[in-house]
């Protein structure tokens, strides 16, 4: 079993205070999900949390099992255990994907270059693909180079499969997505909290996410703050009726 906690969150993007004081306990096996207007911090807070370039944490504190990452790079925190889905995954010419996924797994701390079962990367990454309707000609191209947006997000899906981190951070991972993409990418997820245990913030905009991803908890932000937390049924709610009721002054 492992946690993740963040306490007291505030962080900027440039010169803007955009997180302000942010609270989350995550475990192992877990969904929380993020939802809240345009411009409520929602992306700065996925960003922060892996300390993307660009995303400065100004107060508070982050920590994956006891082990504070405020402050480390990203690579450290990939390392830890953490792992960040891109709203918007960018190209990477002349590296491979199985390339890419071979180091990351090499750099980790004792970790092995192949998979459960002494499965090699290119039998992963087939079975990841296979599990996510992902084209195997996809797995032979530079990372993400000529993908169209929704494809770039099945990969990202794809990596979090082969890499099997203790806890991912989605950012939108449905935004692009047609109606059957949705359902194979949300679906993988789900199943990754019981296979091993996969600890999830979800940050979307739409319930339809949580169709085939089980939430355990909604957590409304707004204004960079955390107004409203509850079960399934907040988002069914907020697509209902909008954030109105929690804005400022409301």
């Amino acid at each position: 079993m492992s946690i993740f906690e963040v306490e007291g969150l505030h962080a900027s993007a440039g010169a803007r205070d955009v997180v302000k004081g942010v609270d989350l306990t995550v475990r192992s096996g877990e969904v929380h999900v993020v939802m809240g207007p345009n411009g409520s911090g929602k992306s700065t807070l996925a960003h922060a949390l892996m300390g993307r370039p660009g995303t400065s944490v100004t107060a508070g504190s982050i920590r994956l099992d006891g082990v504070e990452l405020t402050g480390t790079p990203s690579w450290k925190r990939a390392r830890a255990g953490l792992f960040l889905a891109l709203q918007q995954p960018i190209e990477v010419p002349g590296v491979l994907l199985e390339a890419a996924l071979t180091e990351a797994l090499a750099g980790r701390s004792g970790a092995s270059q192949e998979g459960d079962g002494g499965q090699s990367i290119d039998d992963r990454l087939k079975q990841e693909a296979a599990a996510i309707g992902f084209d195997e000609r996809f797995l032979r191209r530079p990372l993400n180079v000529d993908l169209s947006g929704g494809e770039r997000k099945r990969n990202e899906v794809l990596q979090l499969g082969v890499l099997r981190p203790k806890f991912c951070v989605l950012d939108e991972i449905d935004s692009g997505l047609d109606v059957d993409a949705v359902r194979a990418v949300s679906g993988r997820i789900e199943r990754a909290t019981s296979e091993w245990g996969l600890g999830v913030i979800a940050v979307t905009h739409f319930h339809r996410l949580l169709r085939e991803l089980r939430a355990d908890k909604v957590h409304v932000l707004v204004d960079g703050r955390i107004v409203a937390t509850g079960g399934p049924e907040l988002a069914e709610e907020l697509e209902r009726t909008g954030y109105g009721a929690y804005e400022p002054g409301a």
